[in-house]
């Protein structure tokens, strides 16, 4: 594989091309990625090295339609604006006849907008937010990981069995994490009309000061906490809530925690008996998974986290797209998306053609502690098209045509 780099005028952005091939082919397909390496690489490296991965394999096997793929890559820094202008520079001047990536909501909804704008279809990746299919989505876009209202569904199946009655909630304040806790609001109370939600928490995304919110959420005196914080927030949050004695007695809800990007870096601090979603990458034993994990660990001699899988998987949604179109027209890329089935490590998924939010689902379970590392425990594969609402609903949330 041959990786050639630049630096963008503006800033330093870096711009990678790569082919299977000896030399980039003047006929190669591109394709543009954006995505916040330098934001958050806990999740954002793994995922780079998943699409690799998966371009190589492409590649290795023909290509798309006889013609090899390329993936000029840009790194957005976790700043719509900044996406915004790598994604111009992806399809005005650099050639990308498509867009994917972004893992920020607020991210991927400013880059969903400029291909609403621009008519050019963008694969996200990993934005979780509800909006980016439902309230503003648009032809053009579709979306890979399983949303907040899937997770959030999943979590408030298991969230309704539990006693508790009084709930708090903290979540970063951002699009993802107000439409996190709104969502699984929504379904838990209609689940459980006694629940009541005693107090809430909003820390900036990447600077909690967690001992006077782990102060806060005690003063409400919760049976129960909903947690939507992730990456090192996480970590502060965890280590404040158990020296301060916020999780005794109490039971916890938690998007994202069993990730091991996030549960890793915990290690035995990792809390115990939380109900989370995640991936427990060692314990999947499908032959699809097993085929993916095998190949990861001989390219890389590392094991996968969740965002190797998002980025593998997005790579080869890509590919299966512009297969199966034959073209690289916005509009006939948006024709063979809808619907299209396609093979992954943790099953068959498609992307639906009513709202073009794919099928992929989740692992649930719950946090534990092994041989001094943070595991997931007790975990079940949801399929994520058990999690979604029908037609009728979508139309009733996604603007007209």
């Amino acid at each position: 594989m041959r990786i050639l780099s630049r630096l963008a005028l503006a800033g330093t952005v870096a711009v990678t091309l790569f082919t299977a091939l000896p030399s980039l082919a003047a006929d190669s397909i591109k394709i543009g990625e954006i995505n916040s390496y330098s934001g958050l690489p806990a999740f954002t490296e793994p995922y780079r090295k998943g699409w690799q991965l998966a371009l190589e394999e492409i590649n290795a096997a023909g290509g798309v339609n006889g013609k090899p793929l390329e993936v000029i890559s840009k790194d957005d820094g976790g700043k719509p604006a900044s996406a915004i202008t790598a994604a111009n520079e992806l399809t005005s001047s650099d050639g990308a006849v498509m867009l994917m990536g972004t893992f920020f909501s607020n991210v991927g909804l400013a880059v969903s907008d400029f291909a609403k704008q621009k008519d050019v279809m963008f694969l996200a990746a990993e934005p979780l937010t509800d909006a980016i299919t439902w309230s503003k989505g648009n032809a053009q876009t579709f979306r890979l990981r399983p949303s907040n209202y899937m997770q959030a569904a999943m979590l408030a199946e298991e969230a309704a069995k539990l006693p508790a009655k009084n709930w708090a909630t903290v979540a970063p304040n951002y699009e993802y994490g107000q439409s996190a806790v709104a969502v699984f609001k929504q379904i838990l109370s209609a689940k459980r009309p006694d629940v009541k939600w005693v107090g809430e928490q909003w820390p900036t995304q990447g600077k909690i000061d967690a001992g006077p919110v782990v102060e806060a959420l005690i003063a409400t005196k919760p049976d129960a906490i909903l947690n939507v914080t992730f990456g090192g927030d996480l970590v502060k949050f965890v280590r404040e809530g158990s020296t301060r004695g916020l999780f005794k007695d109490r039971a916890v809800v938690s998007f994202l925690t069993g990730e091991p990007e996030y549960l890793a870096p915990l290690k035995d601090e990792a809390p115990t008996g939380w109900i989370v979603t995640g991936y427990p990458w060692n314990a999947v034993k499908t032959p699809a998974h097993e085929a993916f994990l095998k190949a990861y660990q001989a390219k890389y001699n590392d094991y996968p986290r969740l965002g190797s899988i998002v980025g593998y998987v997005t790579m080869k949604a890509a590919a299966a797209i512009l297969a199966k179109a034959g073209s690289t027209d916005t509009a006939a890329l948006i024709k063979a998306a809808e619907g299209l089935p396609l093979d992954t490590p943790f099953g068959p998924i498609s992307f639906r053609a009513i709202d073009h939010q794919s099928t992929m689902g989740a692992f649930v379970g719950k946090t534990g502690v092994a041989d001094g590392n943070g595991v997931m425990t007790d975990f079940v594969y949801r399929d994520g098209k058990d999690y979604l609402p029908d037609d009728a609903a979508v139309k009733g949330m996604r603007p007209a045509p």
